[in-house]
């Protein structure tokens, strides 16, 4: 916006700057064809007053061209000399009713653009004073003042039409603006709230080139390189769920509405992603041409969904081998029991048969509440219940442990022996994570071991405490130690096949262990043993 005029932009400056400077040069011509009695002209004073007119007037012009106005008093001294000057050339050299008398609409138009209808106003007045001193100065008849009166009307029709088209375009023009700007406004908003999404959006015209998409989509793809005039297919390579390639372009051209699909795959870095995929058509408004909508593009959101995938598999396998494991015990216990109930009514049903029959029971129902133990214990682990951080006595609880499972360990005909330090000190850790962890390792060694014993390790080192729980029992094969931590796993050696068991246990102890900051070691040989370990802070 230039200073020197209210509502005057760049752009109208120059325009006016030009025709300020070629109007004199013209009029100059035209003087000069006055002079040399090419052109007639009965208003001429002499070349005295000519060449005292447009000498400012050259002077001016190029001042004006050169130099912009810089305030607005600037402009209006200005004007008024161009005022001041046009009409004394009409009235002491071209005349009245010349064509020349036209040019006085740019003045009009300059006055406007400078100083809106304040300057039209003062340049119309300016106008109606030099038609009236010509009347004046020419004589007064009929002729001259119907010649003067119609000039002026022209003149007058002529620069209030192009005022008032300039009006026009300078209020369309601001609501273009406007509208341009709420445009951008908003087009900025849905691009901050595209980009602040978590899916990846991608936007295409009707030929599948990319022309907008979000941060997002560049996480997914794992790329910094811009997708912009991509061919969707060229930035997707999807897969279906038997591998097969999908034409993801192609299934756009064909949709008529919104789609979704959670089958497809993708390869990035050598990794298989899952994707949800929502796509559909972008229509814009009712075209006449065709009588009905245009497709204007398409619009993809992308989702990530191989962990909740992976977690879904996960629960239909774990509720499927649960369902197993538990279908088993509560089977031999509902017979065996119902099996009693029939000898009890037989008299020759001797008593050690019903005993053994309970037994049996009884064991499948021990197991039964093994397997709710740890699929408690794991769901405790999961939801972060009791994960409360407390200080503990380690010789304190391996006491407790140690009086709770020795009796387990004797009833085998094992020795189940401490190696404690003099000083273990405390650590601070969930207490019913680690009871749960330790008593898991005790549990199992006393289980798989059939002579020798079990021992507790604790060892303080700097500023360490070390747990290992050592047995003399079957051991792993090295093939099992990478899969006894499974969901589920049990070995195939047929001694691990004689002991019940839910195959829970392990994995539970690799959740707790993860829970108190730790790492399970195994070290374990077939016929020698096993040593399960883990170390945690001590309490300085």
């Amino acid at each position: 916006m230039n200073s020197g005029g209210a509502k005057l932009n760049e752009r109208t400056a120059q325009i006016i700057r030009f025709a300020g400077l070629l109007v004199p040069v013209i009029l100059l011509l035209y003087g000069a064809l006055i002079q040399y009695g090419i052109v007639d002209s009965q208003y001429y004073a002499g070349n005295k007053i000519f060449f005292f007119i447009m000498t400012p007037w050259i002077a001016m012009a190029c001042y004006q061209f050169l130099r912009a106005s810089s305030t607005r008093f600037d402009s209006f001294v200005r004007l008024l000399v161009y005022h001041v000057l046009s009409g004394c050339y009409i009235l002491f050299v071209s005349g009245f009713t010349t064509p020349f008398i036209a040019a006085w609409a740019l003045l009009f138009l300059a006055s406007y653009a400078y100083f809106a209808g304040t300057g039209l106003r003062l340049s119309i007045i300016g106008f109606i004073i030099i038609t009236g001193a010509d009347i004046l100065l020419h004589g007064y008849n009929s002729a001259t003042l119907l010649g003067d009166m119609i000039t002026a009307i022209v003149v007058l029709v002529i620069g209030l039409s192009a005022v008032s088209i300039s009006h026009v375009q300078e209020i369309d023009g601001a609501e273009l603006l406007r509208s341009r700007a709420l445009e951008m406004l908003q087009r900025d908003r849905i691009l901050t709230i595209v980009n602040n999404l978590a899916d990846a959006i991608l936007s295409t015209d009707r030929n599948g080139i990319i022309q907008v998409y979000n941060a997002a989509s560049l996480n997914l793809l794992d790329t910094n390189k811009s997708l912009n005039g991509l061919h969707l297919n060229e930035a997707l390579t999807l897969h279906d769920k038997d591998n097969a390639v999908v034409d993801l372009y192609d299934d756009l051209q064909k949709t008529r509405g919104v789609v979704v699909r959670d089958d497809l795959t993708m390869q990035l870095e050598g990794e298989v992603i899952r994707l949800e995929i929502t796509y559909s058509p972008i229509r814009s408004n009712y075209s006449r041409s065709k009588k009905h909508e245009a497709q204007d593009g398409y619009i993809i959101i992308l989702r990530d969904v191989t962990k909740a995938k992976s977690l879904e598999e996960e629960r239909d396998e774990f509720i499927s081998v649960v369902s197993h494991e538990l279908r088993t015990p509560i089977t031999i216990a509902e017979g065996t029991i119902s099996n009693v109930q029939v000898m009890m009514d037989r008299p020759d049903i001797p008593e050690s048969t019903l005993k053994q029959g309970i037994a049996t029971a009884h064991d499948q129902v021990i197991f039964l509440a093994k397997m709710v133990n740890d699929l408690s214990t794991l769901s405790r682990a999961e939801r972060g219940v009791a994960d409360a951080a407390e200080t503990i006595e380690v010789r304190a609880l391996v006491d407790d442990l140690y009086k709770e499972y020795a009796p387990q360990a004797e009833a085998k005909k094992l020795h189940f022996n401490l190696d404690l330090d003099a000083h273990l000190g405390e650590i601070e850790a969930s207490r019913l994570y680690l009871h749960e962890l330790l008593q898991n390792f005790i549990t199992n060694a006393i289980k798989y071991t059939k002579e020798g014993g079990i021992t507790l390790e604790v060892a303080r080192k700097k500023d360490t405490i070390h747990f290992a729980v050592k047995d003399t029992g079957i051991g792993i094969s090295k093939s099992d130690q990478a899969k006894v931590f499974n969901k589920f796993y049990r070995s195939e050696d047929y001694r691990t096949r004689e002991t019940g068991g839910t195959g829970l246990g392990l994995y539970v102890a690799a959740k707790l262990s993860k829970k108190l900051g730790t790492t399970i070691e195994l070290s374990s040989r077939l016929n020698h043993g096993s040593t399960f370990s883990f170390t945690l802070p001590a309490v300085k």
